[in-house]
């Protein structure tokens, strides 16, 4: 049976392998660290909001037909204005939910610790249908071309009818004997559903039969111990019209063609939080805090901001010219894409922001450990 380092490791710290939500430093940051950040000029608030703090899971908001939709693990589904942040509407699930808000096919949807993916009309929050898959739902489900896709914590990967909820196929991919918790859930692109899974690997899956389309190694395990071999793709995956990235941690980024999963180029770097691509670059938010930038096209290293180091970092967002990070002591970051600098830092309510920010038609949104939802312009 596959052992999971957040639930069965609590006598080591596991705080850099555990998706960052067993801890929040690595290390203490220096004074001229501290000095640095705090002469950063403060990004510019737009609203904040709050729902219930759900301090075991990464829960992330998404922004679809002109409003933000939110959860927490009271069940509660709210619908926010997303210019005042006033709120327009809540659905009570009766649930204990355990994952950010899904969209697509006009459908939101949600998952819970008991393996329900629930599905609402994205317009006026009616039920839809509620299907079982294996085990708790971590991440947000996806809806495409007709099909719900969602990935539950034993690595399985359900894709579900968009109208009914009913199974049309599942896959389930080798796992090693020691695996990092996961709550990244699956990147839909061109009829495709991609994933990174444990040790290493990247699938794409034809979405309309689920068989293989073709494997991909992100990156091998290294070392003499169970823990030092650990190399699991914790994050989602990234892509053009050309080209799929991924990254691991204890491991590589590596970029392949979209089409047949050929090799692109490949870098020696870990992380747990993930990365994110525009026409130019793949930016990586690092273990240790770092935020670095490669060449999408050759791999070379473009800058590297290392002012962070010592905080955790979410997935990076890109926002026009702009990377958004958040860090695990709640405060968002805004670097420039060309040279890494942070141009604007402000904090939240002090806890850990883990999920990616979402994208706004004005500038983007954080939720916090804590149940906290700040918005702020660009």
């Amino acid at each position: 049976m596959t052992r999971d380092l957040a639930r069965d490791l609590s006598d080591i710290d596991v705080a850099g392998i555990s998706g960052g939500l067993l801890g929040s430093e690595v290390v203490a940051l220096s004074p001229e660290q501290l000095a640095q950040l705090a002469a950063i000029p403060r990004a510019q608030p737009l609203w904040q909001n709050g729902l219930e703090e759900s301090s075991a899971m990464g829960f992330s908001p998404v922004f679809e037909n002109g409003a933000v939709y939110a959860t927490g693990m009271n069940g509660h589904l709210v619908r926010i204005d997303p210019v005042t942040g006033r709120q327009l509407g809540t659905v009570n699930t009766h649930r204990q939910l355990s994952g950010g808000v899904g969209s697509g096919n006009g459908l939101l949807l949600v998952g819970t610790l008991k393996g329900e993916v629930l599905a609402y009309g994205d317009k006026d929050g009616k039920a839809l249908w509620t299907a079982q898959v294996s085990t708790e739902v971590l991440s947000p489900p996806h809806a495409n071309n007709g099909m719900v896709v969602v990935r539950t914590g034993d690595g399985r990967i359900f894709s579900l009818d968009a109208d009914s909820g009913k199974r049309k196929w599942v896959y389930q991919g080798a796992t090693p004997s020691l695996t990092v918790r996961s709550f990244a859930g699956v990147l839909i692109s061109r009829d495709m559903v991609f994933a990174g899974f444990a040790g290493g690997k990247l699938v794409a899956i034809n979405i309309t039969n689920g068989s293989i389309v073709w494997e991909a190694v992100v990156s091998r395990p290294r070392g003499a111990t169970e823990l030092e071999r650990i190399t699991d793709i914790t994050s989602l995956p990234v892509a053009d019209e050309h080209q799929i990235c991924a990254v691991a941690y204890q491991g590589r980024v590596a970029c392949f063609e979209i089409s047949n999963g050929n090799q692109i180029w490949a870098r020696d770097v870990s992380s747990n939080a993930g990365l994110a691509m525009d026409n130019n670059y793949v930016y990586v938010s690092e273990d240790k805090g770092a935020v670095v930038a490669y060449d999408k096209r050759d791999g070379a290293s473009i800058w590297k901001q290392e002012l962070l180091n010592g905080i955790r970092l979410s997935p990076p967002l890109i926002q026009g010219t702009h990377v958004v990070v958040g860090d695990s002591q709640g405060h968002v970051n805004l670097l420039r894409n060309d040279t890494g600098s942070i141009v604007a830092r402000s904090a939240t309510d002090g806890s850990a922001i883990i999920a990616r920010p979402a994208s706004l038609s004005h500038g983007f949104l954080v939720q916090t450990m804590k149940g906290g939802l700040y918005a702020f312009s660009m």
